[in-house]
């Protein structure tokens, strides 16, 4: 028996695989689609997403992609898995996702081709929009290059494309690397941890997705989970997948604290109640980002 027939569940609720079925409209996940939309909307150019590991990034940016319309936008989203990237793989990969059919071999004559269907998309009355996720990949001043040149591509008063740079903190250096460039940011947003508030309601909201029919983690067990992971989220799963895990092998009903302390321990982390100062909880946050580095190099 797994543990998810053991509570009920129809399906795992706290995996860390991307699925939009479990997506959580927190208040800075709604501000920042709001912001972003507006962003493309009019046409501004350039906006930055930061948060660091496992705050929810690509969740929000195939959020995002999801709620582009097809008859409005000519959107894709790309991931960028190495920092090897060469501006000429960015260039044919951004114009083959914006529908130009086989891209030519020389960096003019795909600029052309882009441009070309960037004015096909624009007399659709439609716009264009490349998401770009772990964007502190593009690590040299090349690529930076690349990026304001494709922002270049606009007709008198319009630009022809958006692109959104969704990252860990170290896109800002990535952006800095072309001080133009870094000008030409029209928003920047901060995505941070959930706080105690935010976390109960995203462990009760990807539960009920699940299939619960009652709430499996006590109140005292959910505050631990929180102080554990310093609300983000991808901890927060993980946190709460090998706590119901372990709640199944003892054979109890739901998680309680003791279990929480358990695995927490396990995990080698520590009760933000006890770090003291903010140099501490600064510490604690730095500890849980090492933690998720290393858990994303096993993937």
């Amino acid at each position: 028996m797994e543990y998810t027939e053991h509570f009920g569940l129809e399906r795992e609720a706290f995996s860390n695989a991307p699925d939009a079925r479990f997506y959580f409209d927190s208040e800075q996940h709604s501000q920042a689609l709001v912001r972003f939309l507006r962003i493309v909307d009019s046409n501004k150019g350039l906006a930055v997403l930061v948060g660091g590991i496992g705050s929810g990034k690509t969740t929000l940016a195939r959020r995002l992609l999801d709620t582009l319309s097809v008859d409005l936008y000519e959107s894709s989203l790309l991931v960028m898995v190495h920092s090897g990237i060469t501006p000429e793989w960015i260039l044919t990969r951004i114009a083959m996702q914006l529908g130009v059919v086989n891209p030519a071999a020389d960096r003019m004559t795909v600029l052309k081709q882009l441009y070309e269907r960037l004015l096909e998309i624009e007399r659709e009355g439609r716009r264009a929009v490349v998401l770009i996720d772990e964007a502190q990949m593009l690590q040299t001043r090349a690529l930076m290059e690349e990026f304001r040149g494709l922002l270049n591509l606009e007709i008198p008063g319009k630009k022809l494309l958006n692109l959104i740079f969704f990252g860990l903190p170290e896109v800002e250096e990535c952006l800095r690397l072309d001080e133009p460039l870094a000008q030409r940011v029209a928003l920047r947003y901060y995505l941070h941890s959930l706080d105690e508030d935010s976390t109960v309601a995203y462990i009760k909201h990807r539960l009920q997705v699940a299939g619960a029919k009652n709430m499996l983690f006590s109140g005292p067990a959910v505050q631990l989970i929180y102080r554990y992971s310093g609300g983000v989220p991808r901890l927060i799963n993980t946190l709460c997948d090998n706590c119901l895990f372990e709640a199944f092998m003892q054979k109890l009903p739901g998680v309680v604290p003791k279990i929480v302390q358990s695995i927490a321990g396990d995990l080698g982390l520590t009760d933000l109640k006890h770090v003291g100062t903010q140099n501490g909880v600064d510490q604690h946050l730095g500890k849980i980002e090492a933690l998720l580095a290393k858990m994303e190099q096993k993937r």
